[in-house]
């Protein structure tokens, strides 16, 4: 899969000297120290929550004590351009913000794929590791996209995704996505201690219309009497799990509820769509 890297700089937008297959590929060229947020377009142009992920970004900077300033007007014209010249349609996009050169952005795009159906209907599984928290999770940091290749790397055939769990085995956040479990009739999802994904705010906006929503993490131990469990990232929307460490969760079919959540996402996504 094609990856198409640009510097936004002072001069303009200026095409990388290095090349990747995709955009896990191109963060072995990125510095580990910074800062950076990724998401994708609808009909090739279109994006959804973009200033949020923009003022997300400016806090990640300003937690990691980088001198970050947006020109938000120009990062959008300059996305605009490297996409249509890509000529892909829908693409996913990183813009990372290097620590020691923060007047130079980092775009990557690559071809945006949707989820396989497949996938939806069955429900992924999923695996947890244990004292994984991250130093700061409120910081999108370049350093992770490093540090949780090592988790990737060691999950299993069939895994999906890896939670990572505080030292008092709360279930937190995945390695690039939020967590959710359906337990006694409440969507429970950790309130602290996490990346505020964007993602997630979209959930909890069109949550509380469909059930009682908690910001507080379940333990390990909960997860037999969970009744449903699903992640959400910005380029996936809600995701189903139907298995976690070998347990199933619920039926071990994805449930009514996650679907009717994920059916309240798109909704909402359709109607906030705007252009770059």
């Amino acid at each position: 899969m094609p990856c198409l890297i640009a510097y936004l700089t002072p001069d303009g937008l200026v095409d990388a000297d290095v090349t990747a297959d995709s955009l896990a590929d191109a963060a072995r060229h990125e510095p580990r120290e910074g800062v950076y947020t990724i998401t994708n377009t609808y009909h090739t142009t279109q994006v959804v929550k973009l200033d949020a992920h923009l003022d997300r970004l400016e806090q990640s900077a300003r937690l990691a004590h980088i001198p970050l300033a947006l020109d938000r007007p120009r990062l959008r014209a300059a996305l605009r351009q490297l996409i249509e010249r890509a000529a892909w349609g829908d693409v996913r996009f990183r813009i990372s913000v290097p620590a020691a050169t923060p007047q130079k952005l980092i775009l990557s795009i690559e071809p945006f794929k949707p989820l396989d159906p497949a996938l939806l209907e069955r429900g992924a599984r999923a695996i947890t590791a244990s004292n994984a928290a991250r130093h700061d999770p409120l910081v999108k940091s370049s350093d992770w996209l490093h540090e949780r290749q090592r988790l990737q790397d060691a999950m299993p055939p069939g895994i999906y995704d890896t939670f990572l769990c505080d030292a008092d085995d709360h279930i937190l956040e995945g390695l690039a996505s939020n967590f959710y479990a359906i337990l006694d009739g409440e969507l429970r999802t950790a309130g602290s201690g996490v990346l505020e994904g964007i993602s997630r705010q979209i959930v909890l906006e069109v949550a509380p219309a469909l059930l009682p929503v908690r910001l507080e993490a379940i333990r390990r131990a909960d997860l037999p009497r969970c009744e449903e469990a699903f992640l959400s990232s910005s380029s996936r929307g809600p995701v189903p799990l139907v298995e976690i460490d070998g347990q199933a969760i619920g039926t071990g079919q994805v449930g009514a509820m996650t679907r009717r959540l994920r059916a309240a996402y798109l909704d909402w996504v359709a109607a906030h769509l705007e252009e770059l």
